[in-house]
């Protein structure tokens, strides 16, 4: 046994805490995962397909509680972040293991999904997803319709077996398994549920987040950015405080003031001088297009088919109208 502050412990858990504060210190961002139903012989595997990129920590809450509470007597500020995040805002909770990197957590993501074990519905076990059973022959002796009734399944003696008539729903998510439940899907041979450490949250130098956002695509990424600098803009704009995002309209409002105050006060200025005689030629010849570089009378000539074509068409129907009068 060693003494460790005030309190003495064992040589296993001086050995915890010594390894716990280790990672603590060694990475940035870590991954709290739920481990229910993950055997001893799968948690090896994950720790084995995560060596070089992730450190696995293992234990009761209130151990990685206590790390946590004693790390604050340094009194820096990544330690009070990390008790915040972590234990007051209640990320410890249930059966808990936190996942420690400094790499890609999109591939350590993909590494935790890709151990999962199948298994069977034991007693007790909340479903995590639905469970129908198949219609079909079963190949079960005619003296095991009693489990079938039991769950109000309908059946039939087919050549000596029993047949299920349809597909039954007989485990919805979140329900807890039944004893006659388990013993009917042990019996089928089914094993429905697919049991891995879950995702639950990451903490990633200061912020937390949700596993949906480890889920995000590149696009969709690309197109919150987009969304968010138009709403940076549309802000600097409404307020006039000037930012990166918004001095480009700024520049080309302001220019845009420039040539009103040409237009109107006789006033011109190199860059704007041709914009502004062209607005003003525009003005002397209404029918004329937008300004350009080709001259303003043939584009007028242009125009006047245009506008005499809705007229003939008039002409056409007063022509109709006369004939009936």
């Amino acid at each position: 046994r060693r003494v460790h502050g005030d309190k003495e412990f064992s040589k296993k858990k001086v050995i915890y805490f010594e390894r716990a504060n280790n990672y603590f210190d060694e990475y940035d961002k870590i991954l709290v995962v739920l481990a229910d139903n993950v055997q001893s012989r799968q948690l090896q595997d994950i720790r084995i397909a995560l060596r070089g990129k992730a450190q696995v920590l293992m234990g009761k809450n209130t151990r990685i509680r206590k790390v946590l509470k004693d790390r604050l007597k340094d009194g820096s500020e990544r330690n009070e972040t990390l008790y915040r995040k972590l234990v007051t805002d209640g990320l410890l909770r249930m059966n808990i293991g936190l996942i420690f990197t400094n790499g890609d957590l999109s591939d350590i993501k993909s590494i935790v999904d890709a151990n999962k074990i199948q298994a069977p519905a034991r007693v007790g076990s909340v479903a995590p997803l639905d469970v129908i059973v198949p219609a079909g022959n079963t190949g079960m002796e005619p003296t095991k319709t009693s489990f079938f009734q039991a769950l109000n399944i309908g059946t039939k003696i087919t050549k000596g077996t029993v047949e299920i008539l349809k597909d039954e729903h007989i485990i919805k998510v979140g329900e807890k398994v039944g004893s006659s439940e388990a013993t009917l899907l042990q019996m089928l041979g089914i094993k429905p549920f697919f049991y891995g450490m879950q995702i639950l949250n990451v903490y990633d130098q200061g912020s937390v987040y949700g596993r949906e956002v480890l889920e995000m695509t590149e696009e969709d990424k690309r197109d919150m950015f987009k969304e968010g600098i138009s709403n940076i803009t549309a802000l600097s704009l409404a307020l006039g405080f000037p930012t990166k995002a918004s001095f480009p309209h700024v520049f080309l409002n302001g220019f845009k003031n420039l040539l009103a105050i040409g237009v109107t006060a006789d006033f011109s200025f190199p860059k704007g001088e041709q914009i502004i005689k062209d607005i003003k030629e525009g003005k002397k010849a209404p029918a004329a297009p937008a300004p350009a570089k080709s001259g303003g009378a043939p584009a007028a000539k242009k125009e006047e088919p245009k506008k005499e074509e809705p007229k003939e068409e008039e002409e056409d129907g007063d022509m109709g109208f006369g004939l009936f009068d």
